[in-house]
């Protein structure tokens, strides 16, 4: 991330654009993430014009200077409509729903994060690009407002519970099967009798189809 440059207060103001929470998403990752988007649509030689402080945008033109600032001013302003639409990356995403890149990245696998898309960008003085899933900062803040994370990672916590049943059972059931082939061949049916009272939780096992 580009380091931010200071605001020289004795920089002429032209112009500021605050930043709605229908845009930021209450995240200030989201907001310099605009600001960043915003910046790249002026051309080169005006971009350090552009500043973002407490989410406001503002055009400044340093003392002496000589820019066209009405023409960045326009700029800004056309690129500003409909920035509540801004897909949302995934650094943005994380911040906003406050988790991992593992949990972002399993519930875009298996579908409760809905992608919105891709998009593809070079990494600044990288040869090669990377592609990432962007998403609609609708469905975000329908996750957001929902508290769908909480249920989420409740549900996945319940998930890995089970599969730790699941696995312990079988173990149990491939240790029981060992020690069944070490006997005697005399006494089988009595034997088995035996282990299966012996054994805790063997009619999870059942339930669970195991022995069939």
């Amino acid at each position: 991330m580009p380091v931010r440059r200071k605001i020289d207060l004795t920089e002429k103001l032209i112009a500021e654009w605050p930043l709605s929470p229908a845009a930021t998403l209450g995240s200030s990752v989201r907001a310099r993430g605009i600001f960043l988007e915003m910046r790249a649509h002026l051309p080169v030689v005006l971009r350090k014009l552009l500043h973002i402080e407490s989410r406001v945008l503002s055009l400044r033109l340093p003392e002496g200077a000589d820019a066209d600032v009405e023409s960045a001013s326009a700029i800004i302003t056309q690129a500003m409509h409909n920035i509540e639409d801004l897909p949302v990356i995934p650094r943005e995403v994380e911040d906003i729903l406050t988790i991992s890149s593992a949990e972002r990245h399993r519930w875009l696998k298996d579908g409760r994060l809905q992608s919105a898309g891709t998009r593809t960008v070079k990494l600044r003085g990288r040869a090669r690009k990377i592609t990432f899933h962007v998403f609609d900062p609708r469905h975000i803040e329908d996750v957001l407002d929902r508290d769908l994370v909480t249920a989420w990672r409740d549900e996945d916590a319940a998930t890995s519970a089970e599969n730790r049943r699941r696995a312990a059972a079988k173990a149990a059931l491939k240790r029981a099967q060992k020690s069944g082939r070490g006997g005697s061949t005399s006494g089988d049916g009595e034997r088995d009798n035996a282990s299966r009272s012996n054994l805790r939780g063997w009619e999870d096992f059942e339930s669970e189809g195991l022995l069939r």
